[in-house]
């Protein structure tokens, strides 16, 4: 290709140019291109323009010891100078793959006693439901194929994690969800829990509604569900009170698996090392990525419990070999480099930060939005809390859409030195700072993120698109 026409062009030009963008509004982009970041340190990030933010997304959830730790830059070095890559197919392996799947298993929640290494959470929750189908398989049920996940979740954007996924613009004008992919209601106490109701009811409610879809569709075919412990693109929705005891009950009762997402909420964010042990999950398969390595290295784990792993085992010998893999499962620089993020985050008792820095965090916000008009909802766990903008707090009634409020804070938020999330799902606006977080470092978030909201919505009050949907 001749590019003599683009070597004087901009970072930002060539951008629009050559670079597609993932989760990104194709007009948007075209219209007003990147923001480009340069380098970043602790909870700040600096782009090329020289504007230095606190990154309140933590990268995308994931960025949990915090940017420009050396520590895990020495551990992936050292492994690219002893040996960059060999893969782990046919038995081979490597010393940091295996000293991380030690690692996962230790950490994890009882139960869980292999791990299964990919690149990403999406080709993590692939990987589960070829599981769940091939567990199956060999059980001799091959009927027993449905999976049940929950409107409004979020579990991927390739093809088979997609159709897990909960939300329409992953399956609008893509064809998705394929049959055999469930969803069920999702666990938004703010919107979908009747007036009065305590959280112990709607908890037996909504696993009321899991059996009588279980039922519907014939529990024969029915093989598991999957949650997220505490949703998070899809509005950053907790549990109500017993919720998953509840729907574990059910899962047991029909013979289905419980897959426990913990893409965003493991290795910390919810307080607890999982949040498996936030919410009383017994997980049969566990999906993790993100926190894994901090987003140092791309790289997710299947977490696969010995119920499970037994029916593997036992019937391996009736199979050449377990017929799924990726290129780069397992590659040893990535694990050392989930080597190197776990041990600080251990070492440093991250975890207790996260639930120590996330109650503050929430208290603050409540102090400097709670009373205004148009915050409906202030809710979360651990570092990991969203804001919920309605255009009238009384009835709850959304923002018009047309409006783009969050979208709107998410970009204002840049010129008030924070970067925080739009989520896609009617006006919530998430944040997820990495752990290393300082009360100071909260409080000047918190008045950058207010700064935002009240600035559009001063903006949307004079354009009158303060109006309900």
């Amino acid at each position: 290709m001749n590019t003599s026409s683009t070597h004087n062009l901009s970072l930002e030009e060539l951008d629009k140019r050559f670079f597609f963008h993932p989760a990104t509004s194709i007009s948007d982009h075209l219209a007003n291109g990147p923001k480009i970041m340069d380098h970043s340190k602790g909870v700040r990030v600096t782009d090329t323009k020289g504007s230095t933010l606190i990154d309140g997304a933590a990268g995308l959830w994931c960025v949990n010891v915090g940017h420009g730790r050396q520590e895990i830059v020495d551990a992936i070095t050292k492994q690219a100078e002893k040996m960059a890559f060999y893969h782990s197919f046919t038995s081979i392996s490597n010393e940091p793959a295996i000293r991380l799947a030690e690692r996962v298993v230790g950490m994890a929640p009882d139960g869980i006693s292999r791990v299964y290494f990919g690149n990403s959470g999406s080709d993590a929750n692939d990987t589960n439901i070829k599981l769940v189908y091939y567990y199956n398989n060999m059980r001799g049920l091959p009927r027993k194929k449905k999976i049940i996940s929950r409107d409004r979740a979020y579990h991927g954007s390739s093809f088979g994690s997609a159709c897990l996924t909960g939300l329409p613009i992953n399956h609008e004008k893509f064809d998705l969800p394929l049959p055999g992919f469930l969803h069920t209601h999702s666990v938004d106490q703010y919107r979908e829990k009747p007036d009065g109701m305590s959280e112990e009811d709607f908890a037996t409610h909504l696993a009321n509604e899991l059996e009588t879809m279980i039922l519907a569709e014939g529990p024969e075919t029915c093989a598991a569900f999957i949650a997220e412990p505490l949703m998070g693109t899809g509005g950053v929705l907790v549990p109500p009170k017993g919720y998953f005891p509840k729907m574990q009950a059910v899962l047991d009762k029909y013979d289905m698996l419980m897959i426990a997402d913990e893409v965003i909420c493991g290795f910390g964010r919810t307080g607890q090392m999982f949040g498996s042990d936030t919410f009383e999950i017994r997980p049969d398969i566990m999906t993790m990525a993100k926190g894994l390595s901090s987003g140092y290295q791309p790289i997710s784990a299947s977490g696969i419990s010995e119920k499970v792993w037994q029916v593997l085992e036992d019937t391996a010998h009736t199979m050449p070999g377990f017929g799924h893999g990726y290129t780069y499962s397992a590659h040893p620089i990535c694990a050392a480099a989930a080597l190197a993020n776990l041990e600080i985050l251990e070492r440093e008792n991250l975890t207790q930060n996260a639930a120590v820095q996330g109650a503050y965090l929430k208290k603050r916000l409540n102090e400097e939005l709670g009373g205004l008009d148009y915050v409906g909802d202030i809710r979360g766990e651990g570092l990991m809390i969203g804001v919920e903008i309605v255009a009238d707090r009384k009835t709850k009634a959304p923002i018009d859409p047309a409006a783009k409020f969050a979208g709107r804070v998410m970009k204002e938020g840049y010129n008030n030195g924070i970067i925080c999330r739009a989520l896609p799902h009617r006006d919530v606006i998430a944040m997820s700072p990495p752990f290393v977080i300082t009360t100071a470092e909260v409080d000047e978030y918190v008045a950058g993120l207010a700064q935002s909201i009240r600035n559009v919505a001063d903006e949307c009050a004079r354009n009158n698109l303060m109006n309900a949907a």
